[in-house]
């Protein structure tokens, strides 16, 4: 971390905190300022971007991804959907605050429920500030990870805003890692 790294293909990223999608160039200079829940957040001459973990071999990142992936499936196969769901949710994260968004409070209720005999997850959240462009990509987070739950078959994440997010909703763990307490 904080060591500038030159992208050796194009990239397609986030613009932070717009939530616009860019390219960035071949050759450009970046420094990774969080890599968390298979996203890396990059410094950049614009600003904070987020490249995906399926482009980290252009941040000269070789990433077993895959294979750890495994692992926790496996370790989580037993356990109850819910834990699973929860599990995944706990994988999410803010690209510019090192908490993930269970932790930091942004998830309001969760809930599977069979309808027609497959098994649906709605998931109410919402964010720190409601005029984050980044909303609609940390709710598409969501969702995947949800989905890579085996016994899921479809995952409904809803951006609300009420009650307004507030830092005391952070949980204690997550005030821990923000240095809070």
């Amino acid at each position: 971390m904080n060591e500038e790294i030159t992208l050796t293909r194009e990239v397609e990223a986030i613009q932070i905190p717009s939530g616009d999608t860019i390219t960035l160039p071949t050759g450009t200079p970046v420094v990774i300022t969080q890599s968390l829940g298979g996203t890396y957040t990059v410094a950049t001459s614009s600003g904070l971007a987020r490249i995906s973990s399926t482009d980290s071999d252009a941040l000269g990142i070789d990433t077993d991804e895959k294979e750890a992936k495994t692992k926790e499936v496996e370790r989580l196969k037993d356990a109850p959907i819910e834990e699973q769901v929860w599990h995944q949710l706990k994988q999410v994260y803010d690209p510019e605050i090192p908490v993930d968004i269970v932790n930091l409070g942004l998830v309001y209720d969760c809930t599977v429920a069979d309808e027609d005999g497959k098994n649906i997850v709605t998931v109410k959240m919402t964010l720190t500030a409601p005029g984050c462009g980044m909303g609609p990509a940390i709710a598409a987070d969501a969702q995947s990870r949800i989905m890579t739950v085996d016994q899921i078959d479809d995952a409904r994440v809803e951006l609300v805003w009420d009650p307004p997010w507030n830092q005391e909703m952070i949980s204690e763990e997550g005030k821990m890692k923000l240095g809070m307490v």
